[in-house]
């Protein structure tokens, strides 16, 4: 695959995450089950993590692990999603919850800080929609201080539809919500890439390379530093 290709494969449209799509993909992610797998992501990403350190999630969706990182530490947490919904769900979580997080509407692909203006940058099981994904990780990198860390997951394309079915049996859902998250994770499996893909992409953007495992499940970890 060439660095045209890179910069600018083919997406599908996807269906747009506003409105009811957005209120059931909230209320499908917050069982009991992921909830608790959010908080352990969270302190995974804590770890070393200084107080006072600035946090960019990209794409947090209704914000449950932004709200777990906060509840961590002295941390100041952004989120920043293009759904306007998710941006009103996650802000109204966030303030169930009694933490301060900053959920803000926004796009990836031209983020609205200054550089160097985060100490750890997430994204978790949305790069795939991302239509430009080396510009991703460009303004990924750009906003990041020297030293900083970026953290991907995300699901991986060379998964079978046994591996989805165990992997939703785990999330603690419904019958009816397991059938459409099984079907959903399919089709997106289909916007999703290898590790040998990802690390092409991250070593075409302003990183110049990541390190790219299987996270045991179905999906990616994608750790990438901004260089000091």
């Amino acid at each position: 695959m060439g660095t045209k290709d890179l910069r600018a494969p083919k997406r599908k449209v996807m269906p747009e995450m506003e409105g009811a799509t957005a209120r059931w993909y909230a209320r499908n992610r917050g069982s009991a089950a992921q909830l608790a797998e959010y908080r352990r992501q969270a302190a995974r990403l804590a770890d070393g993590l200084p107080d006072g350190a600035a946090v960019l999630e990209v794409a947090p969706g209704p914000g449950y692990l932004a709200i777990e990182l906060a509840r961590l530490g002295a941390y100041r947490i952004t989120g920043l999603d293009v759904s306007r919904t998710f941006v009103a769900l996650a802000g109204e979580a966030a303030r169930r919850a009694g933490v301060v997080v900053d959920f803000r509407q926004g796009d990836v692909h031209d983020l609205p800080f200054p550089a160097g203006a985060f100490d750890l940058v997430v994204c978790q099981a949305a790069f795939k929609n991302f239509v430009r994904p080396v510009r991703a990780l460009d303004e990924m990198h750009r906003v990041l201080r020297p030293g900083g860390r970026a953290v991907i997951h995300d699901l991986r394309s060379d998964i079978s539809a046994a591996d989805i079915a165990r992997e939703v049996a785990g999330m603690g859902l419904g019958r009816l919500d397991a059938f459409w998250t099984r079907s959903a994770l399919r089709m997106l499996r289909r916007r999703a890439v290898t590790a040998d893909t990802f690390a092409r992409l991250a070593g075409a953007s302003a990183f110049g390379g990541a390190e790219v495992d299987r996270d045991g499940g179905i999906g990616l970890e994608v750790r990438l530093t901004r260089a000091g």
